[in-house]
């Protein structure tokens, strides 16, 4: 049975360079052990990040390789981002309960296997199920990483620096997200963007399961399900009347009623975590100004950024070099 909480990485029991697993040689369960972790869950979660921003680069070939329209292609980018979002804090709820290290491990098998099944789809359906199956991966692994990072680097100095690389390698993954999509594009076909991913999600689940500490939370908080189901519900219904507009138009009942529920259910979100004993998301943090600016900047940063690279990359392909964009 594992214990409680992992211990400091010096007094880890470790099988790395043990009899019963003699290669490679013992880290030495210091320093270099920790900073070894650090580098698998760095990478595990840079293809995580990755996958915001390298679909957009096959939009114009999905129109054209899987006939779906305008609206169908906002799904296949937006579905990903609502299961991770709305399983997000659930997720890191269940990896505190059950183990990080096994809330990662079962991330990384899901992500891997929604890559693998989003490379050989042959219809939108089919590519949005397993975008879906994705995002739920990237929720379980997101959460995972933070708190394993947390636990195994205890002293405050180094543990800034293993969350400022992390963060560093969010940011790298959704900076070279366009730039690898373009590169396999132009060399094999739109699936190789998701095949990637399973690599990466294989070797990174080996190494994890190799050298990742277990931990969990001593105190066994109330899941906060109803949170979850609530913020997954209003952020879909959310996105649905905003696709719908783009469709429809502003007069549209569906858009209407869909954008007035996801109001009603967000706002009861609201409601559900100032007064539920444990809740998913702690509020009190939103009353400083400071923290709320921050997080509002950063919330119309990434929604510049997704809403631009959906048009723009249609536009530099289809209007700009509308003959030569396809690849060879």
């Amino acid at each position: 049975m594992h214990p409680a909480r992992a211990k400091r990485p010096d007094e880890f029991p470790s099988i790395v360079g043990s009899d019963f697993w003699p290669w490679p040689p013992d880290y030495g369960r210091g320093r270099l052990f920790r900073w070894a972790v650090l580098v698998v869950l760095c990478v595990s979660f840079l293809v995580v990040s990755l996958d915001n921003t390298i679909l957009n680069i096959v939009l114009p070939t999905l129109i054209t390789d899987l006939h779906v329209s305008e609206a169908q292609l906002q799904w296949v980018v937006d579905i990903y981002s609502c299961v991770f979002a709305g399983l997000l804090l659930v997720a890191g709820s269940v990896g505190d309960r059950v183990g990080r290290k096994k809330l990662f491990c079962v991330g990384l098998a899901i992500f891997g296997a929604g890559s693998a099944a989003s490379a050989f789809s042959t219809t939108v359906m089919t590519l949005d199920a397993a975008r879906s199956l994705m995002g739920l991966g990237a929720a379980c692994i997101m959460p995972a990483t933070l708190s394993i990072i947390t636990d195994v680097f205890r002293d405050s100095d180094s543990q800034a620096k293993a969350i400022g690389i992390w963060s560093g390698a969010t940011g790298l993954g959704i900076a070279i997200g366009p730039i690898a999509g373009g590169w396999l594009l132009a060399h094999f076909w739109w699936g190789s963007i998701f095949l990637i991913n399973v690599p990466v999600a294989v070797l990174g689940l080996t190494m994890a399961l190799w050298l990742v500490p277990e931990s969990s939370d001593p105190v066994r908080r109330p899941i906060d399900v109803f949170g979850g189901l609530l913020s997954t519900a209003g952020l879909t219904l959310l996105v649905w009347s905003i696709i719908d507009v783009s469709v429809h138009g502003w007069r549209s009942s569906w858009a209407l009623g869909a954008g007035a529920a996801a109001v009603i259910i967000l706002c009861g979100f609201v409601a559900w975590e100032r007064h539920v004993a444990h809740p998913m998301l702690i509020l009190e943090p939103f009353a400083d100004r400071r923290f709320s600016v921050a997080m509002t900047a950063g919330a119309l940063a990434v929604f510049a950024l997704m809403g631009s690279l959906f048009v723009l990359t249609q536009y530099l392909q289809f209007s700009l070099d509308s003959l030569h964009w396809r690849p060879a």
